[in-house]
């Protein structure tokens, strides 16, 4: 069941949407005021608000920057519920963040198509951003892969190497410092990988083989290398 908040200062406007939204089947969170609006907003995470302009402590327009700016609530779809009709208005309604805009009075038909279409474009964007966040978690896996299966490789020969020259009855010196730099270099790359990818914050995918995604590296360092 869809949970949406309604702030109003005045009650009977929240009882009169309360009713209308309980009887189509959503959960109804009320706050009488913008402060309060805030609170049940961060506490309570509703899939939807709907918010009124003129309040007397903090303004629809404050709560709904507050709201936006904030981590927890920047993605619940806020919809202003107003007497106030300007051109004016609606443009600094949309540019605190509201996703939408209902004049009062207004009937029972526009309240719900509004509503609906809110969830609707707020779950559209959430499966999207879900799908965008797996890509990219398969894209890190298959990039950490390929960057530090060739360094894991130099570990294992490099192991296997001092293990024989251990057990030889004339240990060389000069041979178990060969290994040990090889075993240096790779830890090396394996940390820079790892810091790499730990830097990145616009993730840039890029094609590694067909239907297989990377995430794209500064590969200057590689080009150096093989110079």
């Amino acid at each position: 069941m869809k949970r949406i908040l309604v702030i109003d200062d005045h009650p009977e406007n929240v009882f009169m949407i309360q009713d209308r939204l309980e009887h189509d089947g959503y959960e109804v969170l009320t706050a009488f005021n913008g402060r309060e609006g805030i609170d049940k907003a961060l506490n309570e995470l509703p899939d939807l608000i709907l918010l009124d302009i003129m309040m007397p402590d903090v303004t629809g327009f404050e709560v709904c920057k507050t709201l936006v700016n904030n981590p927890k609530t920047q993605n619940i779809p806020i919809i202003l519920v107003t007497a106030k009709s300007s051109a004016e208005d609606t443009k600094e309604g949309l540019e605190a963040g509201a996703v939408d805009y209902i004049k009062k009075p207004f009937n029972k038909v526009e309240l719900l198509a509004r509503v609906n279409s809110a969830l609707k474009l707020s779950a559209a964007q959430k499966s999207l951003l879900d799908s965008e966040k797996r890509d990219t978690f398969y894209a890190t896996v298959v990039t950490a892969n390929h960057k530090i299966k060739q360094p894991l490789t130099l570990l294992a020969l490099s192991s296997t190497a001092l293990k024989r020259e251990l057990n030889k009855d004339e240990i060389s010196k000069e041979a178990i410092l060969k290994r040990l730099n090889y075993i240096d270099i790779a830890v090396k790359e394996i940390t820079d990988v790892l810091n790499q990818l730990n830097a990145i914050k616009d993730p840039i995918i890029s094609n590694y083989s067909q239907a297989i995604k990377m995430i794209k590296f500064d590969d200057n360092n590689e080009e150096e290398k093989k110079d």
